[in-house]
């Protein structure tokens, strides 16, 4: 299934590059659009994967199966990024099996890097297998935050957000924002990013990452601590990173619940 993958990630990234800093084609609302390149490489990876495998596909530009074995696939993660010739932007699939990836693939072809990992394996980049990530806790470590910006229906409203990244400023971890959730988690599995909390709940955003973060050794949740489940944000990061990540945002959870009930 792995090399099944790399072999349509490989179409998916020559249509990329091709197309990189490509035109807003389809808004989906307001200030969320899609590329045609978005929709091209959906409609190639989709057909491609189905066809090769025989299981369906859930994307984000399409839709498709919402349960049970299916690939799930984001064309362009930071499309926002990719329009505007951002290197932070990727191509993120995975396989998912009883609710929880079994395989993923994040490429970031501007970057030059692919990363992959199935269960059981460690992570790999560019094809070459990687050493567990160290926890480097005495550093300063940068921490990805997947973005300000808060639909209506967010559990997590612009007004925790704001606050997390103030109190994550005074701690050893700084925040950084890239504007893509799938280079946020590869950047975290790489040891780039000591951590890094996803708010989206959309398993196309998470589950590569998640499967690639487990394969480097990484403590992985979703935002209140637990098992990693689709429809859930994630944190992830080296045990201590992870921890101050998960205990800062309870804080200023607990904090915003306290003045509402004021």
């Amino acid at each position: 299934m792995l090399a099944i993958a790399e072999a349509v990630v490989d179409d998916a990234e020559a249509l990329f590059i091709k197309g990189f800093g490509a035109s807003p084609a389809h808004m989906k609302s307001p200030g969320d659009f899609a590329t045609k390149v978005d929709l091209e490489i959906e409609s190639h990876m989709r057909s491609m994967l189905e066809m090769m495998t025989g299981i369906p596909v859930i994307g984000e530009e399409a839709g498709g199966a919402s349960s049970g074995t299916r690939w799930v696939i984001d064309p362009i993660d930071g499309t926002a990024n990719f329009a505007a010739s951002n290197p932070m932007s990727a191509i993120l699939v995975s396989l998912v099996v009883d609710e929880q990836p079994v395989l993923g693939i994040t490429a970031m072809p501007m970057l030059g890097k692919r990363l992959s990992a199935f269960e059981g394996s460690p992570l790999m980049i560019n094809g070459q297998a990687q050493k567990p990530l160290e926890d480097q806790s005495h550093l300063v470590a940068h921490i990805g935050f997947s973005s300000m910006a808060s639909p209506r229906e967010s559990t997590f409203p612009v007004e925790v957000r704001r606050d997390l990244l103030a109190e994550l400023t005074e701690s050893y971890l700084r925040p950084r924002i890239t504007g893509s959730v799938g280079v946020d988690l590869a950047f975290t599995a790489q040891g780039i990013f000591g951590a890094c909390v996803s708010f989206s709940p959309h398993i196309w955003d998470n589950a590569a990452g998640v499967m690639l973060l487990r394969a480097a050794g990484a403590v992985v949740t979703d935002t209140d601590g637990q098992q990693w489940q689709p429809g859930k944000g994630v944190i992830a990061g080296t045990p201590k990173a992870h921890d101050v990540l998960l205990g800062t945002i309870d804080k200023i959870r607990s904090e915003h619940a306290d003045a509402v009930q004021d």
